[in-house]
């Protein structure tokens, strides 16, 4: 299985000079999971090379077993570092993908012509198309075969879950 991870080019919070970029964890976590699980991984960018790190996200009281596992990994400092333009993948290539969080997805990624057409590339050929906290903002703008919003009428299982331990 080919599996395409998705990471911000963005290192500010919008029009500030507070740095942000992608949430470690958010990228970690999964990346195991998914190479743990025997998947070949891909990581791109907006504009490809080194993606930036939320500085917060790499502080010692967001640490777990994941990020310290990706900063002792060669070959994941190495994928980290030389990340493939975004614009130059084919979803035809990958069996999913999914989309890592921290704020500065938000800037680009969630803007980025090349993303909304791989979601909606991905979507249309029933391959899973995925994503983690702020990463989930990549749902404003991509449609459905039919021209719909992508999202509507659907709601996060985490969501659907509490609506039904409401109703039991």
């Amino acid at each position: 299985m080919n599996i395409l991870m998705v990471l911000t080019s963005n290192d500010r919070l919008g029009a500030s000079d507070k740095k942000t970029g992608l949430w470690l964890e958010e990228l970690a976590a999964p990346y195991y999971a998914f190479k743990d699980a025997g998947a070949d991984v891909t990581l791109v960018s907006p504009l490809g090379d080194q993606p930036p790190i939320d500085p917060k996200s790499d502080g010692p009281d967001f640490q777990t077993e994941d990020t310290r596992r990706f900063g002792k990994d060669l070959a994941a400092q190495a994928s980290l570092a030389n990340t493939v333009k975004l614009s130059g993948v084919s979803a035809g290539n990958y069996d999913a993908v999914f989309y890592v969080g921290g704020h500065g997805v938000m800037w680009d990624v969630a803007e980025d012509a090349a993303s909304i057409k791989l979601i909606e590339t991905m979507f249309a050929a029933n391959k899973p198309v995925s994503a983690v906290c702020h990463g989930s903002a990549v749902f404003r703008h991509p449609k459905a075969p039919d021209g719909t919003p992508l999202v509507r009428g659907r709601e996060s299982p985490d969501i659907a879950t509490r609506k039904k331990r409401r109703a039991d």
